[in-house]
């Protein structure tokens, strides 16, 4: 029997539960096509920044006065803003072609933290054609005088300004800096977004000690980083109503069953792709079957939420109370 690797996220029909996340490889019409053919469920295209937006309307952008020294998915510390993307209707006309291009979803990105044009272009990116929005919201708060209350409220507010402006559906791209992720979630829920994104990766700059520079940084992730997101994942399933889709650490056919495990609709790859080539994906999805196969999986749905906190006979595994026993468990192993 054929397996079923279909999934639904924010009520789009995907053929498969993995994803490619924003990164170069989705600038280029044909790498996106390549990246079609391979039988990922959907793309998430390049972001569009804010900073584009403000740069086009010769605006000063409020933020950068907050002291945010770095963004999500910069490939530089700061990237040329006249050519990057080719500004915001290059993306839109981008988003348009890939539309046609491809036989399978897009999500547009947009890349900020305040409201402004930034709703504006929520909208252009919904009539270019996107059938979904995923808003990779930062702010790095460096002013004693705000509180976590602000950030939120920030957050918050902008996230109800574009899910009233927009019809198809928002998804949103957090770190995992919250003090008390699963309330800042269900907010964000009432606020109308129909899905979130575990984690994001931020790319911090680094000191140059012989020019005395800060200078770019990037790091691809590894399969390491994503136990966090897997712990989240899981203690969050059932509990807020919400899509939940995990990015950073997904390498393997192994990572993607344990995010679907997790709870997770899908899983999204960015840094493998970029390591191995577009081609990776295929032979994840190929490995995939096989082990579902071999387990006798007969779908994805089936194995969705299996290991969540609210299906796992020791929930307490995920909580602190398990810290002890990892640090015993290793010290055990070095003797």
């Amino acid at each position: 029997m054929a397996v079923d690797l279909s999934t639904e996220y924010l009520g789009l029909k995907l053929r498969s539960p993995l994803v490619a996340s924003s990164s170069p490889l989705c600038e280029r019409l044909d790498s996106l096509k390549a990246l079609a053919d391979t039988g990922l469920g959907c793309i998430v295209l390049h972001s569009l920044f804010e900073e584009q937006i403000n740069t086009e309307s010769h605006q000063v952008d409020t933020w950068l006065d907050f002291g945010s020294e770095s963004f999500a998915e910069a490939l530089s510390f700061f990237p040329d803003l006249n050519t990057y993307n080719l500004g915001p209707d290059g993306y839109l006309d981008f988003l348009a072609k890939a539309k046609k291009a491809v036989d399978i979803p897009i999500i547009g990105s947009l890349n900020g933290v305040s409201q402004g044009g930034w709703t504006r272009y929520a909208k252009k990116i919904e009539e270019a054609g996107a059938d979904a929005l995923e808003l990779n919201i930062f702010h790095l708060t460096t002013n004693p005088d705000h509180t976590c209350k602000d950030v939120e409220a920030r957050y918050l507010e902008l996230i109800s300004a574009v899910t009233a402006l927009v019809q198809i559906p928002v998804t949103i791209k957090l770190g995992d800096a919250f003090s008390a992720l699963p309330n800042m979630i269900r907010r964000i829920a009432q606020a109308g977004a129909k899905g979130v994104v575990l984690f994001n990766r931020f790319y911090q700059p680094d000191f140059d000690l012989e020019k005395l520079e800060v200078v770019p940084n990037l790091v691809l992730s590894t399969s390491s980083e994503l136990r966090s997101r897997l712990r989240w994942t899981s203690i969050l399933h059932s509990t807020v109503p919400l899509d939940i889709a995990v990015t950073g650490g997904v390498h393997t056919h192994e990572d993607v069953l344990k995010t679907m495990m997790a709870g997770a609709k899908i899983a999204m790859m960015a840094s493998a792709l970029l390591k191995h080539g577009i081609g990776h994906a295929k032979q994840v999805l190929d490995d995939l079957r096989t082990w579902m196969e071999v387990h006798e999986y007969t779908s994805i749905n089936q194995m969705q939420g299996s290991m969540s906190q609210d299906a796992l006979r020791d929930p307490k595994a995920l909580a602190r109370a398990n810290y002890l026993r990892i640090l015993s468990s290793y010290s055990g192993r070095n003797r």
